[in-house]
């Protein structure tokens, strides 16, 4: 008996973990009385509810809420505060609703009070024997005396757990109200934003797999955080990974986890992001440079809600909501053979387009002026504002770079000028230089949609838009030799815009 209380004692001050000191506090009480059956339960507002149970079909009382009008035996004991023995099928206070969907029913119960420091009861545990008349259970009085001293201890123990449990509940909660307050907002009050920001509340009452599509800079992530926030997942996690930053090997390990031994250096069991992220989503950025074999894995979680890790033997279920974004055309990709049709019909199931910069310009004052105030106040400066002059050029550059190139612009803005206005002499070169978008051709008063004079070359009006680009993509590399630096300088781009867009035409020197 002395080595059976010494591991209790072990089991009840090595644990950390609420849920797992739960179960060995549990099975530690079961081995002393050889019984296979038993629950912990704690006192709420609506009744009694069962925190964990030890046991042939225990997930069927795991969580189960006896309410606090019904007659029982647990009730009994957290009132009154004192040990009870009861047998199941005589004594009126045993609650038999609990036991109504398990094939082995119990047949004598001791029932011990969780009583706190103060003297509060917050629960009870109970100590089921089912075998024939109830012939396990030791009910000698010394035997039962030396069990509630141990389980005095133990109640004290993981009342503590508890008491810290919700304490660490509490301040993730708080954590996640002042991120909220912090994170950036989606701002806008063009038709285009607009369309976009009804999509995305509509989206977030579902569960269904979104894809966000847009330039680079356009607010993918951002768009993917807010329909999380707005969703039933808000108290979920959100876990991000970019699927074009780190080698196809290591990316299955980061989404799948992986266990011990799977490969060498994996000395110990790995937690994929499709795991941690369980209950929440899952944003997978740049999903369009996804490896064709991972594309198939990432099918199966959509599919069948799986995962299986590398080196494991079997396949475990995932509550996640996915959400993925690209800036790659991926009706090409899939006609190219490098995209999945099938992932692609699966991810796309509420398409998200997300309208460049240049499509909104009545948004471009709106998110000058947050970013001015936004970023001076995290530098501890004092806010800047754009002369009427500055605003006008400002509202007619071309932003390639979308809301990441104004970001940056604000920035630069606020570290270089020691005054609080900003005049249009004061913005830089790439911004004074940038070609100012082509003015509407005008129109006769009779058709006005229709323009009078000015009008394109009439071959031209037959091209579509890919066609024109295509020619003037061309027949610029071969102006520059075929130097893409070069190319992509004369064009106004920086190189990488530029080399994506000579691979989303699908040029290649000859």
């Amino acid at each position: 008996m002395k080595s059976q209380a010494l591991e209790f004692h072990k089991a009840l001050f090595e644990e950390l973990d609420t849920s797992r000191l739960q179960q060995k506090f549990l099975s530690a009480l079961l081995e002393m009385q050889n019984v296979e059956r038993g629950s912990l339960w704690i006192a709420e507002d609506g009744g009694y509810r069962c925190i964990a149970a030890v046991g042939t079909q225990s997930a069927d009382i795991a969580g189960y809420v006896i309410p606090k009008t019904a007659q029982s035996i647990v009730a009994w004991v957290i009132d009154n505060g004192r040990m009870t023995i009861a047998e199941a099928y005589k004594d009126k206070r045993h609650f038999r609703e609990v036991e109504a969907g398990l094939d082995v029913k119990s047949t004598l119960i001791l029932c011990y009070p969780l009583i706190l420091r103060d003297g509060r009861v917050y629960g009870a545990v109970e100590i089921i024997d089912t075998a024939h008349g109830g012939s396990r259970l030791n009910l000698h009085k010394d035997y039962l005396e030396l069990m509630e001293d141990l389980v005095a201890i133990g109640a004290i123990a993981l009342g503590n757990a508890l008491a810290f449990a919700d304490k660490r509940d509490e301040n993730e909660k708080l954590r996640r109200m002042i991120a909220d307050l912090n994170v950036d907002t989606l701002i806008g009050q063009s038709d285009a934003f607009l369309a976009a920001q009804k999509s995305l509340r509509d989206y977030a009452k579902t569960d269904f797999p979104v894809l966000i599509t847009g330039e680079s800079g356009t607010g993918k992530e951002l768009a993917a955080r807010e329909i999380h926030r707005q969703s039933a997942r808000r108290d979920g996690p959100f876990l991000v990974q970019n699927v074009s930053a780190i080698p196809e090997t290591l990316l299955e390990s980061e989404l799948f986890g992986y266990r011990k031994g799977a490969f060498t250096g994996a000395d110990k069991d790995k937690t994929g992001l499709f795991e941690a992220a369980s209950g929440g989503t899952v944003f997978l950025d740049e999903i369009g440079d996804m490896a064709l074999s991972l594309q198939a894995r990432i099918l199966r979680v959509i599919q069948q809600n799986e995962i299986k890790p590398l080196g494991g033997t079997g396949s475990k279920r995932v509550d996640v909501r996915i959400i993925s974004a690209t800036n790659k055309d991926l009706r090409q990709a899939i006609a190219a053979g490098t995209f999945r049709e099938d992932l692609f019909y699966r991810l796309n199931v509420l398409p998200l387009p997300l309208p460049p910069l240049r499509e909104r310009r009545d948004d471009i004052p709106l998110l000058l002026n947050y970013f001015l105030r936004r970023d001076a106040q995290r530098m501890g400066v004092a806010p800047k504002k754009c002369t009427p002059k500055a605003l006008r050029r400002l509202t007619d550059h071309p932003w390639k770079g979308n809301i990441r190139e104004m970001e940056n612009l604000v920035r630069y803005l606020l570290a270089t000028l020691p005054c609080d206005t900003i005049d249009d002499t004061d913005l830089p070169a790439a911004i004074l230089s940038a070609p100012a978008p082509l003015p509407e051709p005008p129109r006769t008063p009779g058709d006005p949609g229709r323009p009078a004079a000015h009008a394109p070359a009439p071959e031209m009006c037959e091209q579509t838009w890919e066609e024109v680009e295509r020619g003037y993509v061309l027949a610029l590399l071969e102006k520059c030799r075929w130097n893409i630096t070069q190319a992509a300088s004369k064009a106004g781009v920086n190189r990488s815009t530029f080399d994506s867009r000579i691979k989303k035409l699908g040029i290649r020197k000859k």
